[in-house]
């Protein structure tokens, strides 16, 4: 059952056309990764589906809900977990979760929150004197505080060491086991593999491709492809650069 649709959405600014009608649904309970480089569209599309910005045209629905029409009903269903924050300095991590508690009428106890993302520990400690990879998993706990039934990631391990960064990879695994449906934009190509059941790859505003990773790469092994490197065989990163032309993390 899908639990997201995206019908012949676009979005216009002046005459750049950031997305040109793409179509895409999500199922309930999948991990669906946006892939795209820098200006593709991945972005603005997140934050049409989060409400943030209007679409030109098409519809956009999440859990029946129109994503134009009914926006405060769906920031109700969704948690968005941001790709930089600076929460309060001043607050300490369970003041930070009872803060952003108020805005919804859910009820909240931060010390289960910050427990279910691994800071209970830190629930004294003040923003400024958190790790990397403890920042992002605050963050995450702040999209948790309504009990969402769809999580937004944008970049969520971004800067982070190889273990923290696998370390937010179970944590996110753990939401979907919970039944949470997961969007996620990432710029690592390992990550897509590790945690998308589906990507979609986006480029100069079009979706032109939508599959599983190992479909994808199959897809690719298939037509001939043959690796530069004879010790490895295809990865995601090169279905990319094959449909795309472009490296991931071209500026």
């Amino acid at each position: 059952m899908s639990i997201i649709q995206v019908k012949k959405l676009k979005k216009k600014y002046d005459e750049f056309e950031a997305i040109r009608g793409i179509d895409f649904e999500v199922e309930e309970g999948e991990v669906f990764g946006l892939l795209g480089p820098n200006g593709a569209g991945k972005t603005t599309t997140v934050e049409i589906l989060e409400g943030l910005i209007k679409s030109t045209s098409g519809e956009a629905y999440i859990n029946d809900l129109d994503v134009s029409k009914d926006t405060k009903l769906v920031k109700k269903i969704i948690g968005v977990q941001l790709q930089s924050v600076n929460f309060f300095e001043k607050l300490s991590l369970f003041e930070i979760i009872d803060l952003f508690s108020t805005l919804y009428s859910y009820s909240v106890d931060p010390n289960k929150i910050l427990e279910r993302v691994g800071l209970s520990n830190k629930r004294d400690s003040y923003f400024k004197t958190l790790s990397g990879g403890q920042k992002q998993r605050l963050s995450i706990a702040v999209a948790l505080v309504n009990n969402p039934k769809v999580l937004f990631f944008d970049e969520p391990t971004t800067g982070l060491d190889p273990q923290a960064r696998r370390n937010l990879w179970e944590l996110i695994k753990s939401f979907q086991e919970e039944g949470k449906t997961v969007v996620l934009t990432t710029h690592y190509m390992e990550e897509a593999e590790e945690l998308c059941d589906r990507v979609a790859i986006i480029d100069e505003g079009k979706i032109i491709k939508i599959n599983s990773p190992s479909n994808l790469i199959d897809e690719l092994t298939s037509s001939g492809f043959k690796s530069s490197k004879k010790i490895r065989e295809a990865t995601l990163e090169d279905v990319f650069i094959d449909l795309t032309g472009k490296s991931l993390r071209e500026d």
